[in-house]
């Protein structure tokens, strides 16, 4: 429910406190816990512009020095189009003026169709800040022909216990006007020291970097490591018809990054633009599972039928001929997965505009109802894999067709990503598929920001150095505090491939450690790999959605623990870097007045079998007692607890 507004929240600070330039408003805004402060100022600087500033400080620590604020806006030619008078300002948010402010408290609670948690808080205190550019009054008549040089922006500000989210609205304009972007101001200035986990592309690899020299833009989210020891997170919620924005160094000031735009967008008022976030920590570890904060700043789901997305475990069909298909989903139902895809190719080349998406390729024996009937009898699902430049051709034609063979769901491929066209293209492809009744997952370099939220049907994307790339462990386990801070990966564990620069152990925690509601497993895997490893057992049984979600311990790039909830039975995955080490973890998770079995999947070379893993059990195990493990180079670990 919403709450009253508390005073302490917010802070007017007057006017006279000017240090170099004319300091026209300032106001401050505190998280529900008092945890972060987030500080606006308006000032005139010595030319006689207005300019918007803020800082951010976690625990009274800044982490975002004094940085700029606003958008770039070149809207001549409309103006000139509608008779409307240019101004000659430098920048479009130079003579913009300060007009009111709103404020309030907000503590809900909502449910997901599924997620990392059964329930999700959204509890926050916001701040509206309402400027003008213009002499007109913006309150001509909508139906009528309105000449004013007028315009409205708000700056949207939102401080939650994870972190602090803001954007840039623009109201309901009354002149007909467009408005053309071409860039942002946005800056964020960090503490001399800085360092970040560089990514130039979605799948790229990761560089620690400190604030220079950086090659190009780097991804988001951002996770950065302060010199004192916080850890901070940039990135951004709720782009569905907006450009992608990444981060680039700011050649005006050193230690700064700035919102890099991927290319000009243009907007029709009432307009939102994305969430840019700022989340910190005092452990890595606290970065994990914060999910989310990105999912409340997105509308809430209004389909009327969800019945149909479903999480699970998916085995990719390589093999595409009926036989091995049907092969795949009989090795899908003995190891407890959900559904099978067939991949690439299925209806010709996927870079060919002219392969036909709605029908079976040239020369394959692929019967799809009978597989899709064959499959159901199962217990089984059908994903299939359809590159972009079928789906921006044939999307319309195709969901019918696939609804009367019987696929549940699919794989969109090589989606084109970052401008405004491909961005709104995308989510309005997603939303069909929803009203259609898909699920879809979204590769390659698509990156989530929250809108699963409104569209649940979206069940998880790449944008992930998984797998495809054969990483090593160091990536692994950077990913959980990077990539994983905006949401699901399609990660593709593999489990007998021989190309995999991890141990087995390593790979089978993945499933545990890495959220994503459909989990692709066995990547690279046939049926006659399987050996019916006791392990296998484990996958078959995981969940891929919980009721709980704990982060236990962690170092970028060394290791990562996350307990998990599903019912009454709790699974802890453990990832090791590429150094050996000992691990204490707690389980303060656990009744201490219990007693627990505690089933040890870990890695032992000295095994000298196939996959080297070890299966052992710990009987009446007390809660609250550390769990002591040692794990080998690129190893991992998974604990299954149980009440006794």
């Amino acid at each position: 429910m919403n709450k009253p507004f508390k005073a302490i929240l917010l802070f007017l600070i007057p006017a006279s406190q000017t240090i170099s330039a004319e300091v026209l408003q300032q106001f401050q805004l505190k998280s529900p816990d008092q945890a972060y402060t987030f500080t606006f100022t308006q000032e005139k600087d010595a030319t006689g512009a207005n300019r918007m500033y803020y800082e951010v400080q976690f625990d009274g620590l800044t982490i975002v020095h004094k940085s700029k604020l606003g958008l770039l806006i070149e809207n001549e030619y409309f103006e000139n189009a509608l008779g409307v008078p240019n101004d000659n300002t430098n920048l479009w948010s130079d003579n913009i003026s300060f007009i009111g402010q709103t404020t309030a408290s907000h503590d809900t609670t909502w449910i997901p169709l599924y997620g990392e948690s059964a329930t999700i808080r959204d509890h926050y205190n916001a701040l509206t800040l309402k400027f003008k550019k213009g002499e007109g009054s913006g309150q001509g008549d909508l139906g009528g022909y309105n000449r004013e040089r007028t315009y409205f922006m708000d700056v949207e500000v939102r401080a939650y216990n994870e972190g602090i989210a803001f954007r840039y609205h623009f109201p309901l304009a009354t002149n007909g006007l467009f408005i053309h972007i071409t860039g942002e101001q946005t800056q964020f200035a960090m503490p001399e020291g800085t360092k970040a986990y560089y990514e130039m592309w979605a799948q790229g690899p990761f560089d620690l970097l400190p604030l220079a020299n950086w090659k190009g833009e780097c991804e988001r989210p951002l996770t950065m490591t302060l010199p004192e020891g916080t850890t901070v997170c940039l990135a951004e919620a709720g782009v569905t018809d907006f450009v992608r924005t990444k981060f680039e160094l700011d050649n005006t000031r050193p230690n700064t990054l700035r919102a890099k735009m991927y290319d000009c967008a243009d907007i029709i008022t009432p307009y939102d633009c994305p969430w840019r976030i700022i989340m910190a920590a005092h452990e890595p570890k606290d970065l994990l599972c914060r999910e989310q904060l990105l999912l409340n700043l997105n509308p809430p789901c209004t389909l009327p039928d969800v019945s149909y997305i479903r999480p699970g475990k998916a085995i990719r069909a390589c093999q595409l001929n009926q036989k091995a298909v049907l092969e795949y989903i009989d090795f899908a139902a003995r190891k407890g997965l959900q559904y099978v895809h067939l991949d690439a190719g299925w209806y010709g080349p996927e870079w060919d505009k002219a392969s036909d998406a709605l029908t079976v390729g040239e020369g394959r024996d692929l019967d799809m109802p009978a597989i899709c009937n064959y499959a159901k009898s199962k217990g089984i699902g059908i994903w299939v894999y359809v590159n972009q430049r079928a789906l921006e051709q044939q999307l319309d034609d195709m969901l019918p067709i696939y609804r009367q063979w019987g696929i549940v769901g699919i794989k969109f491929g090589f989606v084109q990503v970052g401008n405004q066209r491909w961005t709104t293209w995308l989510h309005e492809a997603v939303a069909k598929c929803a009203r259609a009744g898909f699920m879809v997952d979204i590769h390659d370099e698509y990156r989530p920001t929250g809108v699963s939220r409104t569209y649940p049907n979206l069940m998880t994307q790449e944008g992930v150095r998984g797998n495809e790339e054969f990483p090593e462990a160091d990536n692994n386990v950077i990913l959980p505090f990077t990539r994983f801070v905006a949401g699901p990966a399609d990660y593709t564990p593999c489990y007998y491939s021989t190309k995999i620069k991890t141990t087995h152990a390593h790979q089978l925690a993945m499933p545990i450690v890495y959220y994503s509601p459909i989990q692709f497993l066995y990547w690279y895997d046939r049926p006659s790999d399987c050996h019916d490893e006791v392990e296998n057992a484990l996958w078959a049984e995981v969940p891929t959605t919980w009721d709980e979600s704990l982060p236990l311990a962690g170092e970028i790039g060394k290791y990562v623990a996350i307990a998990r909830r599903s019912g009454a039975k709790w699974y802890v995955g453990v990832l090791n870097g590429n150094d050996a080490r000992h691990l204490s973890l707690p389980t303060t998770f656990l009744d201490a007045h219990q007693k627990y079995t505690v089933t040890r999947y870990e890695g032992n070379a000295r095994l000298g079998t196939r996959t080297n893993v070890q299966i052992t059990q710990m009987k009446k195990f007390k809660g609250g007692k550390p769990i002591e493990m040692d794990l080998e180079a690129a190893g991992g670990a998974v604990f299954v607890i149980t009440l006794q």
